[in-house]
């Protein structure tokens, strides 16, 4: 264990090694890093500031680029201070901060369901759109996805950290996880692993039920649309949303739902930073160069900045 180490503390084994050929990766990494910051950031600047986008997709699009940014502040800035300074180690509470800020992004679960209702709505009962999708009822489903993934967080990151650990507390990860950490205890976690995997298919499984559901009735009246126009307009809202949904399932389930006898740490660290780090980064831009009204609102922003 390393200089500056309490007994206590965890080794991040960390994502990249220090060849030339890594460094250049590392670098990469950090470019995309700081780019799904800016995108995000930006993404929740631009819809506060366009009274056009005073919408409820648009503010349902404006929190998952919160949770989306603050998935990236969680692991990065962590991960690159370990490379740069060579301590590794990470304090339980440390560890259990970084479980329950990434296990809160669980909460985007049930926030692409909202923003797959609301699509399905938008083209399935636009005249019926402001009595079905209302503001208390948006308002409702946002706190909704936030106080699922809180409680998600809170009940991983306390039992994740109630069990004894070995001597050895190296976790071959560059962030901690409680998938990761629960293969350091020194107990039985069998109960533990049956209850996360219960948690995993109501957070992942339910809401991808509610969104395949609402994507087969948008597919079903997209088929019946006659008008050209209609069916380019309802295709253009719609397809970034499922591209967002199909990046951020197919990392989550591999995670979250792989048996643990097919897991590899290599696996996990490469599907962890696809869904933490580059997930976070494309789903600005998937928004931003798919929705005319997004590139709008940034083309009038940039005018007023730059006339």
């Amino acid at each position: 264990m390393e200089s500056g180490n309490t007994s206590s503390d965890f080794i991040l084994l960390g994502l990249l090694g220090h060849s030339r050929a890594q460094q250049y990766l590392f670098g990469m990494v950090l470019t995309i890093a700081f780019t799904a910051l800016v995108g995000n950031a930006l993404m929740i600047l631009l819809i506060q500031w366009d009274l056009r986008l005073h919408m409820r997709m648009y503010f349902l699009l404006s929190q998952l680029s919160l949770m989306d940014a603050m998935l990236v502040s969680t692991t990065v800035p962590k991960m690159a201070a370990d490379y740069l300074a060579g301590n590794k180690s990470i304090s339980p509470s440390g560890c259990g901060f970084q479980i329950f800020l990434l296990t809160l992004g669980g909460g985007e679960c049930f926030l692409l369901a909202a923003m797959s209702y609301d699509c399905y709505v938008a083209v399935c009962h636009p005249l019926r759109y402001p009595m079905l999708m209302s503001w208390p009822l948006c308002l409702r489903m946002t706190m909704g996805s936030w106080f699922l993934g809180v409680a998600d967080g809170l009940m991983q990151a306390v039992v994740s950290l109630s069990f004894p650990f070995c001597s050895r507390r190296e976790i071959d990860h560059f962030f901690c996880e409680a998938p990761t950490l629960g293969c350091l205890a020194c107990a039985d976690t069998s109960v533990f692993e049956d209850v996360m995997y219960f948690c995993c298919v109501l957070m992942l499984l339910v809401p991808f039920c509610l969104i395949l559901t609402s994507y087969s009735l948008i597919l079903a009246a997209f088929l019946h649309m006659r008008s050209p126009e209609a069916r380019k307009k309802a295709f253009a809202t719609c397809s970034s949303h499922v591209a967002v949904v199909g990046l951020f399932y197919r990392a989550a389930i591999s995670i979250y739902m792989r048996p643990k006898s097919y897991r590899s740490a290599h696996h996990d660290k490469v599907v962890s930073a696809f869904y933490s780090i580059l997930t976070p980064m494309l789903n600005p831009l998937i928004y931003s160069l798919r929705n005319s009204e997004v590139k709008g609102a940034l083309r009038k922003c940039v005018a007023s900045v730059w006339p």
